[in-house]
């Protein structure tokens, strides 16, 4: 005999989305607590000192509530893909552990990189942010809400396998988009030099080859939204949303991250005939299925890595410093992230459409 979900249940285990997005998190954790992973040597410092140091030294507030929040959607994701096999308690007390034991991990080894230094703060507020993230996963899956919204994914898309992961990468492909040091759908970093508010700005000639890569990559993430949706014809309207999405995160994250004068920097005109271009191609290959999807994704994918590493000069992270309004190494490190998941996308896309080119 069967037994129906009752609406306060987790989803089933077969729903692999959030071991994604647990795993991609990881990895974002550990990218930038040992970036630039360089220059490993002995500092003469044990880990025992660091744990046994007095707490606040070179602390500031700021350190501390981005380590609360860096480590909130961590404990968030181990409690919701823990909570499936234990208990409420146990998943907490085992969500908690397992971020604390990373956060040691990573302290220790940067022990050995001479531009990190390790803190037993770090550890503390690591701690608490999981055990905030684990706390509020507690909540939301209790609440009816969440039974709803894995009820509606689940209608909205496909069933099939390979499908969790595509979600995945139009999350990692939304993550890399908010960035306000590249143009909207771009991959050059921005490097106009202006000091002052109304400052005039230096005319830069028009770049063609922009507005190409804008629209191979609004291609690529269109033709992924058609593979992973239940009814594809709705591709151009979830593509759009998206847009909206990215286009508002980042607007805030300008006004968060970037200078005044730099506000709408990422909004240049190569990146609106991207755009446009994009639409109106996207809109004419919506019917496009099984063979010929495949081949115009592989040949999307081909052509953006061959603009970006043969034509293009996507710069370095550190070219777009001037226009932060924050000395904080996080902000070079989110840059140099930005950059890394823009050019590791069209791969794993690439990767995706082969494991499931046989049904779509």
């Amino acid at each position: 005999m069967t037994h129906a979900h009752s609406p306060h249940s987790l989803p089933p285990r077969r729903s692999l989305l959030r071991h994604y997005l647990l795993a991609g998190h990881i990895l974002f954790l550990i990218y930038v607590s040992l970036s630039p992973f360089e220059g490993w040597q002995e500092q003469g410092v044990n880990l025992s000192d660091v744990l046994a140091a007095p707490f606040g030294q070179t602390y500031t507030a700021f350190d501390a509530i981005v380590n609360v929040l860096a480590y909130v959607p961590l404990g968030l994701l181990l409690m919701l893909t823990l909570r499936v096999y234990f208990g409420a308690l146990r998943s907490t007390l085992l969500a908690v552990l397992g971020a604390f034991t990373l956060s040691l991990s990573l302290e220790f080894l940067q022990l050995y990189l001479p531009a990190r230094t390790s803190s037993n703060v770090d550890m503390l507020t690591n701690t608490v942010g999981a055990l905030v993230g684990a706390l509020l996963a507690l909540y939301i899956a209790r609440h009816t809400l969440f039974a709803r919204l894995t009820r509606w994914r689940m209608h909205l898309f496909q069933r099939a396998s390979g499908v969790d992961f595509g979600l995945a990468l139009v999350m990692l492909w939304m993550f890399a988009q908010i960035n306000p040091s590249l143009p909207m759908l771009g991959n050059v970093f921005l490097t106009e030099s202006a000091h002052r508010i109304f400052a005039a700005m230096p005319e830069q000639p028009f770049n063609g080859w922009e507005s190409v890569a804008v629209t191979l990559n609004l291609l690529m993430i269109g033709l992924l939204l058609q593979t992973v949706l239940h009814v594809r014809s709705q591709a151009s309207i979830a593509l759009l949303l998206v847009l909206c999405a990215v286009g508002l995160a980042k607007f805030l994250a300008a006004a968060l991250l970037l200078k005044s004068w730099a506000l709408l920097l990422w909004l240049n005109g190569e990146a609106m005939l991207g755009i446009v271009a994009g639409l109106l191609i996207m809109w004419s290959a919506s019917r496009l299925r099984g063979r010929a999807l495949f081949a115009l994704g592989m040949g999307v994918i081909m052509a953006y890595l061959v603009l970006a590493f043969g034509v293009l000069d996507s710069g370095t992270p550190a070219a777009a410093q001037s226009l932060s309004q924050w000395r904080y190494g996080h902000v070079r490190n989110y840059n140099s992230l930005s950059q890394t998941v823009s050019l590791l996308f069209p791969v794993l896309l690439g990767a995706y459409l082969m494991r499931v080119r046989r049904r779509i």
